[in-house]
């Protein structure tokens, strides 16, 4: 009998075969006119497609106070939900997460400013939020279970400046990981970059069977083949982009990103202003990341995936539509 993630790969493989032939599911106006009406779907499906885009460029930066010194207080409010969310077509996934979808929104800042995180657990166990950075123990999620009803307030300084993350450090942190409990902490430095198109990019694994030992499905920003499918993401030629991207997969030892006909300058972590590597090809372990800066100078439609080929066909696959 075939496994589950073959037959996920066949069902990913034909609905990336159907997105070719009738374009992009939801941007009427990349539609030709002569093609067929896109399929409906569902409230699910709508809220993972949108949640994904959305996540794409939309940064979280607070309730903003300022401060005598020059920054800023900053107060997010969090709140651990368990709900269910679609990861893939058909697909359904019963979800632990931070503000009801996965990844959670992507915390930003300065460096420098005082962070005051108001966390709530309306789940149905102990959960916690460990942020990666600097601060102190008591601050640290681990030994600070959040439980049921409960809210407790995070309060650090942010730094250093760079590309963070934060996840649930409840045990198992394997399953609390992995049923979706992660998302962005992103602390900007002093002297601003320069000025570039920003995108987040969170990879991750769902494990939709549960058995803990491997994933039927991968996607960025939660929903399967989303930026290939359904948006496939528009660019302009000689502009600048810069990719913030993150891995939070679980189950898997490495998870990487691949972007067809161009390369890019990698700055590990963000802490430093000045970039590495130039390449195409960037391999992560779960909790590393890396800002990613580059241009396209050609029109046209380019591939940008996972070199792991199986995460590509089992939904981490993506399109960068370039204009002129």
């Amino acid at each position: 009998m075939p496994s589950r993630r073959l037959l996920g790969a066949g069902l990913l493989a034909a609905a990336a075969l159907a997105a070719l032939l009738i374009g992009p599911a939801h941007l009427t106006a990349q539609r030709p006119p002569s093609a067929p009406p896109a399929p409906e779907i569902g409230p699910l499906a709508r809220a993972a497609r949108d949640h994904a885009v959305r996540t794409l460029t939309e940064f979280d930066y607070g309730k903003a106070t300022p401060l005598r010194d020059g920054t800023s207080l900053r107060e997010y409010w969090i709140e651990a939900k368990h709900v269910e969310v679609e990861v893939a077509p058909g697909v359904r996934f019963p979800a632990w997460t931070f503000n009801g979808a996965v990844p959670g929104p992507t915390i930003r800042c300065t460096e420098g400013d005082s962070i005051r995180i108001h966390f709530t657990n309306h789940g149905t166990m102990p959960h916690s939020m460990h942020f990666h950075g600097i601060h102190r123990a008591g601050m640290d999620g681990v030994f600070e279970q959040v439980v049921p009803g409960q809210t407790f307030i995070y309060e650090f300084r942010a730094e250093p400046f760079g590309l963070h993350l934060y996840h649930c450090h409840t045990m198992p942190v394997k399953m609390h990981i992995s049923r979706g409990l992660f998302g962005v902490f992103l602390v900007d430095p002093k002297r601003p970059r320069p000025k570039a198109r920003e995108m987040v990019m969170v990879m991750n694994g769902f494990d939709t069977d549960l058995n803990g030992e491997d994933n039927e499905f991968y996607t960025v920003n939660g929903y399967a083949n989303v930026f290939f499918r359904d948006y496939p993401i528009p660019v302009k030629a000689g502009e600048l982009q810069r990719v913030y991207l993150v891995n939070m997969t679980e189950l898997d030892l490495v998870n990487s990103m691949h972007t067809h006909a161009t390369f890019f300058h990698v700055y590990p972590t963000g802490t430093s202003l000045t970039p590495s590597l130039y390449t195409d090809t960037i391999t992560l372990g779960q909790g590393e990341r890396a800002i990613l800066e580059f241009s396209y100078p050609y029109p046209g439609r380019y591939l940008f995936h996972a070199h792991q080929n199986e995460f590509a066909e089992l939904g981490w696959l993506g399109q960068f539509d370039v204009k002129p």
